[in-house]
């Protein structure tokens, strides 16, 4: 997780500073596995560590709870944000 969209030193590289990026999470629970793309992150420059805001992570939990309560599989999907 990020604080906020702060950029800060990588903590696996312990070299690399984080830049506003995006990423792909994939989320496996339940037999189901979700892949969103897209995910605006901070990435780490050196290593490419992705770290996601609280915010997001909420809204990508919720998302894969969806698609459980669906009966999904497997679901390949851009991120979107929330109200938009």
């Amino acid at each position: 997780m990020i604080r906020g969209s702060i950029q800060f030193t990588c903590v696996i590289s312990r070299v690399g500073d984080t830049r506003p990026g995006k990423t792909t999470v994939t989320l496996a629970r339940g037999g189901a596995t979700i892949v969103v793309k897209s995910v605006p992150a901070q990435v780490c420059d050196n290593c490419g560590e992705a770290y996601v805001d609280q915010q997001t992570t909420r809204q990508l939990l919720e998302t894969a709870n969806e698609a459980l309560r669906d009966g999904v599989q497997v679901d390949v999907r851009e991120f979107t944000a929330a109200g938009a």
